[in-house]
């Protein structure tokens, strides 16, 4: 890795339970590992990475989680379910995790069930306030395309969905209406404008596809985190999903006036703001077949083209941060489809829910078996 590169760090939210259903012991995962932390519904769990720059370092900080906390659920007779939705059937009670937990109360109290998905956040270190907000908005501009590499939640209460990620089109994004922040002091008044009004509970209710991160929030930021993409089981994708990200925002420093969306679109920030929201309700329903509109002229493309000409163009940037190679599982999910689209493939070729994701939690077991 070269000394430009940026520092990086994950968020895995993961389901547990059995091959047939969910079952909550986010609680007692807690108790057991101090890696992992309980979400406010108990059938998820948590665990954060510490950021690294060296992709070989990151492989290692996801799958060992993953690994230990696999043999303490199977000793358990439970598993990871690799959905990014209760796929199962299961009742539709909220299944708290912290009873006297008054913001699991509010969540549950206005958001119920709904909020019951799993995904990775994608935290990207940058600590200039200017060049970050300039990565926000171009992010937010591509956000459709991560979520379409990555869907993994085409099923819900053991039916299939209209959607390939069912996760991003039931996620209560909040607050509803997010603007392009222009700079860290619009950030901060709309921050404390929405927690005032009661839109946001506090500083964590910030629920998008993207949100600046950092150890005081608003005031002190140091990081882009993607919130969008499903739950990644696949940590060569994961991390190739990434790669495309870090060079994209390598790619914006060296070009800020062609590539920041404030000076290189031709449409207002409110504009922008609704092209990206739709771009992600086109991108949840059909992912890679999806047809959306880009950010620089209004143009209408196919997703999976998007990407394409996407990688292309970070060709350049790859080749000269030796990141390449890192690549090569985004282009076999253009090729051979994303998660969600070998699953539905496989439910119309009659394979039940249960079967589809026992083959799943197979292929997830052999391959952390064959990680270092």
């Amino acid at each position: 890795m070269s000394k430009y590169n940026l520092y990086k760090g994950f968020e895995v939210e993961l389901f547990t339970g059995s091959f047939n259903s969910h079952i909550g012991v986010s609680a007692a995962i807690e108790k057991n590992f101090s890696n992992f932390v309980k979400e406010p519904d108990n059938r998820n769990v948590e665990y954060i990475t510490t950021p690294e720059k060296d992709y070989k370092f990151l492989f290692k900080k996801l799958i060992t989680p993953r690994k230990e906390l696999r043999q303490w659920l199977e000793n358990k007779g439970l598993t990871i379910i690799p959905s990014s939705t209760l796929c199962f059937k299961h009742d539709i009670q909220f299944h708290r995790s912290e009873i006297d937990n008054v913001y699991h109360q509010f969540i549950q109290d206005n958001y119920g069930i709904s909020i019951a998905t799993s995904s990775v956040h994608i935290n990207i270190g940058i600590d200039d306030l200017d060049k970050l907000f300039a990565a926000i908005r171009l992010i937010r501009s591509e956000a459709a395309l991560y979520l379409s590499i990555s869907a993994s939640s085409p099923f819900l209460n053991n039916q299939i969905t209209k959607n390939h990620s069912q996760r991003w089109i039931q996620f209560p994004k909040t607050p509803r209406k997010v603007p392009f922040f222009i700079n860290h002091n619009s950030y901060i008044d709309w921050i404390e404008e929405n927690i005032a009004s009661k839109n946001m509970q506090n500083i964590r209710h910030f629920w998008s596809s993207i949100r600046p991160n950092g150890p005081q929030r608003p005031l002190i930021l140091d990081r882009l985190e993607l919130r969008i993409c499903d739950f990644v089981h696949d940590i060569d994708l994961l991390l190739g999903i990434t790669a495309m990200l870090e060079l994209r925002i390598l790619n914006l420093f060296e070009n800020i006036n062609t590539l920041d969306p404030l000076t290189a679109s031709t449409f207002s920030v409110d504009e922008l703001s609704e092209i990206c929201d739709q771009n992600e309700i086109n991108a949840a329903k059909d992912s890679l077949n999806s047809e959306l509109v880009r950010w620089q002229d209004g143009k209408k493309v196919i997703c999976r083209e998007w990407i394409q000409n996407l990688l292309s163009d970070l060709s350049p940037t790859a080749e000269k941060f030796n990141m390449k190679h890192l690549l090569q599982p985004i282009y076999k999910v253009l090729k051979e489809g994303n998660q969600s689209m070998k699953w539905i493939n496989q439910y119309e070729k009659g394979l039940s829910i249960e079967e589809i994701m026992k083959i799943t939690i197979d292929d997830m077991i052999k391959n952390e078996e064959e990680s270092i």
